[in-house]
C-alpha cells in the first residue's frame, strides 16, 4: 500500500508555525497523518500473508526547512506513525516505511512558497547534483517491498540523491 497525501490549508502553509491556527492544524494532521492510519486500517485484512506500507515524507519533518511552515511538524508526526505502525504489524509480517524522496514538482509542492528555490537548492547540495525522478522512488519501493527485504521497517528512507546527507 502506498499513502502518498499530504494537504495543509494556505494560511498554515504560508504562516510561521507559531501562527498556526487550530482548524488548520487538524485539518493538516487529518489529511497528512492520520489518513495513514485510515487507509493502514483498511489495508491490513487484506494482507494474509503480509505486505509492505509506505508513505512519502520529506526532509522537512527532520529539519527546519524555510517556507515549510505546519508541513514540517506532520511530517515529523507522519514519521512517527510509521515506526509505532512497524512495531504494531511486524508480528502480522506487515513492514512499514517512509520515503524521503527530496522536494518533486508535484501538485501539493506548488503550494510550498518559494519551492522552485528549493529545488534548485536541493539540486545544488546534492552530491550528484540532480533531483530524484519518480521512476526512481518507484525503484526504491519495488526493492523494499520485495521479500528479501523483509527486515527493513520502521524506517524513513531517503531516496534524494544525497541531499540529506549536506550540511
Amino acid at each position: 500500500m502506498l499513502h502518498a497525501m499530504a494537504f495543509a490549508p494556505m494560511e498554515a502553509l504560508h504562516a510561521p508555525v507559531l501562527d498556526c491556527p487550530l482548524d488548520a492544524f487538524q485539518t493538516t494532521m487529518a489529511v497528512s497523518v492520520h489518513s495513514l492510519i485510515a487507509l493502514s486500517q483498511k489495508a491490513v485484512p487484506l494482507m494474509t500473508d503480509g505486505g509492505s506500507i509506505f508513505t512519502l515524507t520529506y526532509f522537512g519533518g527532520d529539519k527546519v526547512v524555510p517556507h515549510y511552515g505546519i508541513m514540517g511538524p506532520a511530517k515529523s508526526c507522519l514519521e512517527g506513525v510509521v515506526r509505532y505502525l512497524a512495531a504494531e504489524l511486524g508480528p502480522k509480517g506487515i513492514r512499514v516505511n517512509a520515503i524521503s524522496p527530496g522536494p518533486l514538482l508535484t501538485r501539493a509542492a506548488s503550494g510550498i512558497g518559494h519551492f522552485d528555490e528549493l529545488m534548485e537548492m536541493a539540486k545544488e547540495r546534492a552530491p550528484e547534483h540532480t533531483l530524484v525522478t519518480p521512476d526512481e522512488i518507484g525503484v526504491a519501493m519495488a526493492v523494499l517491498a520485495c521479500d528479501h527485504m523483509k527486515k527493513i521497517t520502521g524506517d524513513v528512507h531517503f531516496i534524494d540523491g544525497g541531499y540529506n546527507i549536506m550540511g
